[in-house]
């Protein structure tokens, strides 16, 4: 089974410091068909204006990836942590039993754009951890690159589930495949640029899930800028 999630659907908040875009329900924005899928609890599509921020707030039990697309994002965390992300950057925190933080915009005088993602764990209340990792877009040019696993296999960051966050970039009439497995779930986003998928057009902040599905994905690059497309590989 195929479902697509098209981005002019997602829910939106505008707080003027913060524009956002919600894949699944997320605070005020309730939809219960779309609660989240698997383990694949939140994308929000940020955009925070120079100065602004999320100030400091806790969370527990979820691994929180954060995906910069322009600008500069900065992070602080209870447990020390702190750092700036950059495009190609992506920065895993898992709240465990707790941890407080707060991102802002890090920036000089320029909106940050960045996606946020929540995976829910495969065990509960472990330690605060935090971790981040700069990714050569040039190694996933016309190729998938593992970007989070469980193992942190091939420079992944390591998170807390039985899930892969794989990344890839194409330029038009590039393709690629991955081979899909009936007995996991894929969610497929669509960060910049567009592609066909399957020959289905998808572009940027569209989505497509997918359960039940055995044989290969086949994506193309569609437009005249590079796309960039995040594809989850989940448990049930």
């Amino acid at each position: 089974m195929r479902i697509v999630r098209p981005s002019g659907e997602r829910g939106h908040v505008d707080a003027g410091w913060l524009g956002s875009r919600h894949t699944f329900s997320f605070g005020h924005y309730h939809e219960p068909k779309w609660m989240g899928f698997g383990p694949l609890r939140v994308i929000n599509e940020d955009r925070v204006a120079p100065g602004g921020g999320f100030p400091p707030h806790r969370h527990a039990n979820m691994e929180i990836l954060s995906y910069v697309i322009s600008g500069a994002l900065a992070h602080r965390d209870s447990t020390g942590s702190s750092g700036v992300l950059r495009p190609g950057e992506v920065q895993w925190m898992s709240a465990g039993s707790g941890i407080e933080h707060s991102e802002y915009n890090g920036g000089d005088g320029v909106p940050v754009h960045f996606l946020q993602i929540w995976i829910m764990p495969d065990r509960v209340n472990a330690p605060p951890d935090y971790d981040q990792r700069a990714f050569d877009p040039l190694q996933r040019e016309g190729r998938w690159a593992t970007l989070a696993s469980p193992d942190g296999g091939d420079g992944s960051l390591a998170i807390r589930q039985q899930a892969w966050m794989r990344g890839v970039r194409l330029a038009r009439d590039v393709s690629v495949e991955h081979a899909l497995d009936p007995a996991r779930l894929y969610w497929l986003h669509v960060v910049q640029g567009a592609v066909s998928a399957d020959g289905g057009a998808l572009s940027a902040g569209d989505a497509l899930g997918m359960s039940g599905e055995q044989g290969s994905l086949r994506l193309t690059g569609a437009g005249d800028d590079v796309a960039d497309v995040l594809l989850f590989d989940l448990p049930p």
